[in-house]
């Protein structure tokens, strides 16, 4: 009876709801950063299959649906940026500079420290397009020859660390225009940093928004002309 229920693929959508729907209240409740509800979701649905001794398969049944829904959702930001276009306009350039900066240093920690810990290449070429948002991430690490799962993993820590960490990093280095706010989001921590720069303002927001794209069009195009 267990299997026939847990291989459906409402089961994994059904348990992958339920932990963000908790993960969702107990932020609301704390307003705590580490409470994100991706984070809580994640953690909800590792012990669920933890505690009953379900096959990761049975859940992936349902969570690659949940997947489909990756492109669509990224797309919907095009909403956010189309009310600040005005402003993305005067400050085109700022954007362009910071996105192109941020994505060539991304890629050349990422390299190095592979490099310093001694990381085999192929696991080096999966974690190079974490700060993208992940329909991108797989393309180029598929191209690269990279491991889909390590991509997957990377792309995520790196998303929920910059929600975390994202309005602690801006009072720390006292960061007062949303232009180099948003900026900063959206090239480090794409989609899920991007959801906590709407929060701090529309403006961060729809900039964050931008900055992701060109960051993922950037990363992949150096990428694939370093490594390829």
């Amino acid at each position: 009876m267990k299997e026939v229920i847990t291989s459906s693929p409402f089961f994994g959508i059904t348990i992958s709801i339920i932990g963000y729907a908790l993960g969702n209240a107990l932020y609301k409740r704390t307003k705590k950063a580490i409470c994100n509800p991706l984070l809580v979701a994640i953690a909800f649905v590792i012990l669920v299959v933890l505690l009953f001794d379900i096959p990761v398969a049975n859940y992936q049944n349902g969570g690659k649906l949940i997947s489909m829904f990756l492109s669509p959702a990224t797309v919907v930001l095009a909403i956010t940026i189309y009310r600040e276009r005005n402003t993305i306009r005067k400050n085109a350039l700022a954007i362009i500079m910071g996105t192109l900066g941020g994505s060539i240093a991304s890629i050349i920690y990422i390299w190095g420290l592979s490099r310093i810990l001694s990381l085999d290449e192929t696991m080096a070429l999966s974690i190079i397009p974490k700060g993208i948002t992940t329909p991108m991430a797989l393309s180029v690490s598929k191209a690269l020859g990279g491991m889909e799962g390590l991509t997957m993993l990377s792309v995520l820590v790196t998303g929920i660390f910059g929600n975390i960490s994202a309005e602690m990093m801006i009072k720390l280095f006292r960061v007062k225009s949303a232009i180099p706010r948003g900026v900063a989001i959206g090239t480090s921590s794409h989609v899920v940093g991007t959801s906590k720069a709407m929060e701090i303002g529309e403006e961060e927001g729809s900039i964050s928004g931008v900055s992701l794209i060109l960051t993922g069009i950037i990363t992949t195009i150096l990428s694939l002309i370093i490594f390829s």
